[in-house]
């Protein structure tokens, strides 16, 4: 076909019903991934950096100097590592809501259940003869859990992180032909410069008459005698 030329279509933006529901589903893995990585490397660490002034009731170090206390170090640096992940899922926009979301409300649900009845919270923590779950339960009366919680939900409350990003495609011209076509833009600029404005601007000034002579008359249309 050669009438017309192929026809160049600017943009199409598409957000697949599909690949919306599947970046759910992974944040829905991903946020038993970071449930996990809460309760058993947070818990954790932070009873490691408890574990010192709980047994000897004094000030971790003496007071001093931390540095060369391999237990606070460990702690502190699976700490920093717990922080890491959840910072990446509530910051990453493509990153499904779920995946900090859903921590997050099982977080706040826990605290909230505590603030009901103390007895019933601790009863619902597994393990709690291990590390892990005493630490859980530290980290449930210090308050830090409803403080995690509050940051792993904001993403809930953001819009653009519920849609999957949009994608613009552009078809490829015809086969057998390799003719490009301007943009929108330059074929407008292109209308406006062969439209009226140029044809008035390109318009040559018609001389004026001079009304006291008496011979000739120069008219706007063409010139004329008369006697």
């Amino acid at each position: 076909m050669t009438s017309g030329g192929p026809r160049r279509k600017l943009a199409i933006y598409a957000s697949p019903k599909g690949l919306s529901d599947m970046r759910h589903l992974v944040g829905v893995v991903l946020a038993i991934v970071l449930a996990a990585v809460v309760f058993f490397a947070a818990s954790w660490g932070y009873l490691k950096l408890l574990i010192g002034p709980a047994r000897t009731g004094t000030l971790p170090g003496g007071g001093g100097s931390l540095l060369h206390n391999h237990a606070v170090l460990e702690g502190f640096g699976v700490l920093l590592a717990v922080g890491l992940v959840a910072g990446l899922l509530v910051a990453v926009p493509r990153i499904s809501p779920l995946a900090a979301g859903l921590v997050g409300l099982v977080l706040l649900a826990w605290s909230g259940l505590y603030l009901v009845s103390v007895r019933r919270a601790v009863h619902y923590i597994p393990l709690k003869g291990r590390p892990y779950g005493a630490g859980f339960e530290a980290l449930l009366f210090d308050g830090v859990l409803a403080l995690l919680g509050l940051v792993l939900v904001i993403p809930l409350f953001i819009p653009s992180r519920w849609r999957a990003k949009r994608t613009v495609t552009e078809p490829a011209p015809y086969p057998g032909t390799t003719a490009s076509f301007p943009d929108l833009q330059a074929t407008q600029t292109m209308q406006a410069d062969n439209g009226l404005l140029s044809d008035w601007t390109q318009t040559t000034p018609q001389p004026q008459v001079d009304p006291n002579s008496r011979g000739t008359s120069q008219a706007p249309w063409g010139p004329a005698e008369y006697s």
